[in-house]
C-alpha cells in the first residue's frame, strides 16, 4: 500500500512539473497565437475611446509588426500596399479608428506553422470584423508570417487568402469522367 501512495505521488508530481513546464516556457506556437490574440484585441476599439487612449493603442498595435511589412490584399474594398512602416501602420489604424465609430476584431482557428529554424512561421487564420451599426461581418481568410526579431515574435508579412467562390467554379473547366 505505501508504494502504491508512492507511486501514485510520484506520477503526481511528475505531471504537475510538466504543467509548470509549459507555463514557463511555452512552445513557439503558443506564443504566437497568444501574440495574435493580442493583435486582435489592439485593433478593435469601442465607441467611447478617448483620444490619449486612441493613440496609445494604435501604437501598441504597430508594436506587434516588424519596422517594415510587405501587405499583399486581395480585396476589391482595398487598395494594394505592398510595404508599410510602423509609422504607417500607425496612420492607417488612426484613419479606421476615425472613419468608424467601432470595431470588434476575432481571429478564428488560427494554425501556426513553424519553420525548421524555429526563427520563422505563418499562421493562417479567419478574420472575423464587425462594425457598429453594420449588419454584415467582414470575414476573410488571411496568412501572416512573423518573425523571431529581438527575443519576438513580429508580423512581416500580411496576405489575403483566396477561398473559393461560384466565379471560381465557372472558371474551372469540368474534369471528363471516364464511365460516367
Amino acid at each position: 500500500m505505501n508504494i502504491v501512495i508512492r507511486i501514485v505521488l510520484l506520477a503526481a508530481l511528475a505531471a504537475l512539473g510538466v504543467w509548470l513546464w509549459t507555463i514557463v516556457f511555452p512552445s513557439p506556437q503558443k506564443i504566437i497565437r497568444q501574440r495574435l490574440e493580442a493583435v486582435a484585441r489592439r485593433a478593435s476599439f469601442a465607441p467611447d475611446e478617448g483620444t490619449l487612449a486612441r493613440l496609445a493603442n494604435t501604437q501598441s498595435l504597430a508594436s506587434y509588426f516588424s519596422t517594415n511589412v510587405e501587405i499583399h490584399l486581395d480585396m476589391p474594398e482595398l487598395a494594394q500596399i505592398t510595404t508599410l512602416d510602423r509609422n504607417e501602420i500607425v496612420q492607417y489604424a488612426l484613419a479606421v479608428r476615425s472613419k468608424v465609430s467601432s470595431l470588434n476584431v476575432k481571429f478564428l482557428d488560427v494554425d501556426v506553422t513553424l519553420a525548421p529554424n524555429r526563427q520563422s512561421a505563418s499562421a493562417d487564420f479567419t478574420v472575423e470584423a464587425h462594425v457598429l451599426g453594420e449588419q454584415d461581418l467582414l470575414v476573410q481568410e488571411m496568412k501572416f508570417t512573423l518573425r523571431k526579431i529581438s527575443g519576438q515574435w513580429l508580423i512581416t508579412r500580411i496576405e489575403t487568402i483566396r477561398t473559393l467562390s461560384i466565379l471560381d467554379f465557372e472558371r474551372t473547366p469540368t474534369p471528363f469522367i471516364v464511365g460516367a
